[in-house]
């Protein structure tokens, strides 16, 4: 009989902002293990390679074998159990990004419908799971490899979708939008030349935002550039001044005010604490050791 085991990595820096791996791994339950009630602050899908368990979520319970997967949205309360006689063994991997929902959406998932059962061929999947976790590290090389793992893992599950599902015209805009703002963000551009480039009104760019990314194209525009400025304050030894700059601010003030509603803290004591934690950090560290989780913290 197989023994228990668990096998999980934790990305420490999520530095690619359309989609990045949260966390990634694979597990031997024991009867009865059980993770929740609670909630996660990214999506996270689990694929049941053997033994059974049950998924709770939105109220509904369901009953999962191997070859079914199920995904956790985030900020909704879950739990999920393994079965006293069978327990399950399943990978999972976490991730976030502006990217997500939107692919989601193609899938057959659904917060509605958070179970996808054996319409997938599971090997696949449980091939690009394992595959993204042998690509783990915390680099920038790292992240972009793990990345892309991850894009053709959702392929799967869009290329296998029973609705065969295009994207609708909201989420097309959106990501038109977005790619506007990935190409532009560094300009003094406005939520109006977002809207003039998707070739929307201010109001029905806005409502196609809402409904896809649940934020405004101003609160996606200001998250995607603290994101750019936090990297540059870990990555470069630009001045304050020249990395508002670079992400679309000529006033280094009103960046620093931005940055601090943002993140609670200002661009300098960001960089601060940073260089802190690296004085601190075991200069051999292995990622194994720097991002597995602790026993009993399963995704």
């Amino acid at each position: 009989m197989q023994k228990n085991y668990k096998n999980s990595y934790k990305v420490e820096e999520k530095e690619l902002v359309s989609l990045s791996v949260y966390n990634v791994g694979f597990q031997k339950c024991t009867p009865g293990y059980r993770w929740g009630p609670g909630i996660r602050d990214h999506y996270l899908i689990h694929y049941i390679i053997s033994g059974q368990g049950s998924y709770l979520a939105g109220g509904k319970s369901y009953d999962l074998t191997p070859g079914d997967s199920f995904l956790v949205y985030p900020n909704t309360e879950v739990s999920y159990t393994a079965d006293m006689k069978n327990p399950w063994e399943y990978a999972w991997v976490g991730f976030t990004g502006s990217d997500a929902p939107i692919i989601l959406r193609a899938t057959d998932f659904s917060q509605n419908s958070p179970v996808i059962q054996r319409n997938i061929p599971g090997e696949l999947i449980h091939r690009e799971i394992l595959q993204i976790y042998d690509a783990r590290g915390n680099s920038l090389e790292h992240a972009v490899e793990m990345t892309g793992r991850l894009y053709t893992m959702l392929s799967l599950f869009m290329q296998n979708s029973s609705h065969k599902k295009t994207a609708d015209s909201a989420s097309s805009y959106v990501q038109k939008g977005i790619e506007f703002i990935s190409a532009n963000y560094s300009y003094n551009i406005t939520v109006d030349d977002i809207a003039d480039y998707v070739g929307l009104s201010r109001s029905h760019l806005f409502r196609s935002f809402e409904n896809v990314l649940n934020v405004s194209p101003k609160e996606y525009l200001t998250s995607f550039r603290m994101k750019q400025a936090c990297y540059l304050l870990e990555h470069s030894r630009l001045s304050i001044t020249a990395i508002a700059n670079s992400v679309g601010y000529d006033n280094s003030l009103y960046f620093s005010k931005v940055f601090h509603q943002i993140k609670h803290i200002s661009p300098r004591e960001y960089r601060k604490n940073l260089l802190k934690k690296e004085s601190l950090t075991p200069l051999f560290l292995k990622p194994d050791d720097a991002g597995s989780a602790p026993p009993g913290e399963s995704p």
